[in-house]
């Protein structure tokens, strides 16, 4: 069933889509929510019990701050791409959906890696320790194949230029990194003007690169994110002082094997 005008004005009490800022279709047996296209200042969504397999509509709901999605037919976590633009996305519930698979931890990990704003994921508060967590440890959700996103050029001259090209990897990786927080991508030009050609000559390596791309979101990062940034560091420090540590018991132990043989 799709979603028509007439049904979300007659639901909403409204006279016109723009001014729909709560909308409850709960159980409308929908499996085409296109109407949301038409509704930018949506902040409130509850579609939970319906067949729907798409969330490519929702992508302009830049007002969306809570969206209830449990028991639909979302096939696959990729799906999640088309929210990350949603900045003020807080509370989303997403139970009982194909995508959620049989690992309920590995789960909840990717989605708070795609989506490290989340206050509240299927009904339980998100925690500082479980962003850091999921930074590391989710799987990276991709675009799903046939969007816009995921288009390439089809100039293989081209792609074979850029593919080697320092600074288009650089920006690669920043607007990766962007795209992961939900922020727009920078142009080349601006990332050009931003970033140093002489950090850029004078390191070539992949690694490098992504510490620049790092370095140049912090600017862009409010309060918030920056506490994410800020503890997901701390823990990833943690983990290698423990790896140095035990390292260093292991080297210890094996000298004193050596001197009693």
């Amino acid at each position: 069933m799709k979603l028509t005008r007439k049904l979300v004005l007659a639901k909403a009490k409204a006279s016109d889509l723009e001014s729909v800022k709560k909308l409850n279709c709960w159980g409308c047996n929908l499996t085409d929510i296109s109407i949301f296209t038409q509704m930018p200042n949506i902040e409130v969504l509850t579609l939970s019990v319906n067949s729907i397999s798409s969330l490519s509509p929702l992508a302009g709901c830049l007002s969306l701050s809570e969206l209830y999605l449990r028991r639909n037919m979302i096939p696959s976590l990729s799906e999640l791409s088309h929210l990350r633009p949603l900045t003020r996305l807080r509370v989303l519930w997403l139970a009982e959906n194909p995508c959620c698979g049989t690992d309920a931890t590995q789960y909840r990990l990717t989605v708070l890696r795609c989506l490290p704003r989340l206050q509240k994921l299927d009904n339980q508060v998100v925690t500082d320790d479980e962003i850091s967590l999921a930074l590391m440890e989710g799987e990276e959700v991709t675009t799903p194949p046939g969007s816009i996103q995921n288009q390439h050029t089809t100039n293989g001259l081209q792609d074979a230029e850029t593919e080697n090209d320092p600074l288009n990897y650089n920006m690669e990786e920043t607007n990766k990194i962007r795209e992961e927080l939900g922020m727009k991508p920078l142009s080349r030009d601006k990332f050009s003007s931003l970033s140093s050609p002489s950090t850029r000559e004078s390191k070539p390596i992949k690694k490098s690169h992504a510490l620049d791309a790092v370095l140049l979101l912090l600017k862009d990062l409010d309060e918030e994110e920056l506490h994410v940034v800020h503890t997901a560091t701390q823990n990833r420090l943690q983990m290698y002082t423990l790896d140095s540590e035990r390292l260093t018991k292991t080297q210890q132990t094996q000298k004193t094997a050596e001197i009693q043989h």
